[in-house]
């Protein structure tokens, strides 16, 4: 019998001309620290995970079925895929969908698209910032309930993939090529996360958020429908505010006696109330008094934030442009990826250019406007700020 006896490689270098003495430090942890059985990431005493069992899948299956309420959604096996999978050994097959959602390039994309503002600045939300803070709040309202919060997780992640450029004006512009009409939580599940092969429940969430659509049929699903609206409330006012748009003492009384004024009070407020109807009552929902004091907190955005005069001309501006784009590479196909063989003005080749187009983020859609229809920079949307 051989044994081999593993010799870690020396990557460290003597000190390159130009290099930092802090670049030469990271380059010198290249094959991190030897102690004769591990490489550690650290050197010296370091803490211990100490005895125990690992927590592979079938063990936290096996826990889901002791610890969450009988009403949740319980990850099994592979999950249930249009296509058949193996079960992975250390993922349940929730846990596995939220991975592929967060490492899709639509999921990255979004860090590129309106929330409420084109172009935001350092601090405003787009759309990725908000399905992080969606899923935040949709995780504490599980986990606080007692259902699935990895399932709540991925469904609030991945709930806005199917969003174009512009925010929802994008829905408007791309209306007139899709007969079924174009939304974007059914076109983000059947469409734009599909090639992911994700389990029917996530799938169901993401498709049916909205509150337009048809019930979720999970419970996790209803959860994520209301963290949507609690976070996309809280955190568009923030913005409002920091951008000039509205002050905080423009918020009506009647919201904040019961949630707050501050972004902070408000999803504190509402996380605890949808949390106590559960106690109450064991469903999904929200006691009267904060569900009106959140209507009317949606109610004061529409009217100051959405609808304002800038926002609608920022609307117009996005549903312009797209549909020239659409119509652009619907007559052109051969310019969209994996779409070299369509008719061009066919049907095909227009859902195609639909989902091209809408798959782009919002900088790079403006840049192909002007690049390819000459599209006057000052006809583009603009952001809305203190400035405008």
């Amino acid at each position: 019998m051989v044994i081999l006896i593993w010799q870690p490689l020396s990557w460290a270098s003597p000190v390159a001309e130009g290099v930092t003495p802090r670049a030469q430090a990271w380059a010198d942890t290249m094959a991190g620290h030897y102690g004769g059985y591990l490489v550690r990431a650290h050197s010296g005493d370091l803490p211990r995970p100490g005895p125990g069992p690992i927590v592979r899948r079938e063990l936290r299956e096996q826990r889901e079925r002791v610890m969450l309420r009988p009403g949740a959604a319980f990850a099994e096996g592979a999950g249930n895929r249009a296509i058949a999978e193996e079960p992975d050994e250390e993922r349940t097959c929730f846990e596995r969908d939220r991975d592929r959602i967060v490492h899709s390039t639509a999921f990255r994309r979004l860090a590129g698209k309106t929330q409420v503002v084109v172009y935001p600045t350092d601090h405003q939300r787009t759309r990725l910032t908000h399905a992080l803070e969606v899923a935040q709040v949709a995780t504490s309202i599980a986990r606080g309930v007692g259902v699935n919060v990895t399932l709540a997780e991925a469904i609030a992640l991945g709930h806005d993939c199917g969003h174009g450029p512009g925010g929802h004006a994008s829905e408007d512009a791309f209306d007139t090529f899709i007969p079924e009409g174009y939304d974007h939580g059914p076109w983000g599940a059947d469409v734009v996360l599909q090639s992911l092969n994700l389990c029917a429940e996530t799938l169901d969430g993401i498709r049916n958020h909205s509150w337009s659509r048809p019930a979720p049929l999970t419970v996790e699903g209803h959860i994520v429908s209301w963290a949507d609206r609690i976070a996309y409330c809280a955190h568009d006012l923030e913005d409002a505010i920091h951008a000039g748009v509205v002050a905080l003492d423009d918020l009506p009384e009647e919201i904040v006696e019961v949630c707050g004024r501050t972004r902070r009070e408000q999803l504190n407020t509402f996380v605890r109330a949808v949390v106590d109807a559960v106690e109450e009552h064991g469903e999904i929902g929200m006691p009267p008094q904060q569900a009106g004091a959140l209507a009317t907190l949606r109610a004061f955005n529409y009217e100051h934030i959405y609808v304002r005069p800038a926002s609608l001309a920022q609307s117009r501006a996005v549903i312009e442009v797209l549909r020239a784009l659409v119509e652009y590479y619907s007559d052109q196909p051969a310019l969209i990826p994996d779409s070299r063989e369509l008719p061009a003005q066919s049907e095909a080749a227009t859902r195609a250019a639909v989902t091209y187009v809408a798959g782009m983020t919002d900088r790079y859609a403006f840049e192909m406007a002007v690049r390819h229809l000459d599209w006057p920079p000052e006809r583009l949307p603009r952001g809305i700020g203190r400035d405008i």
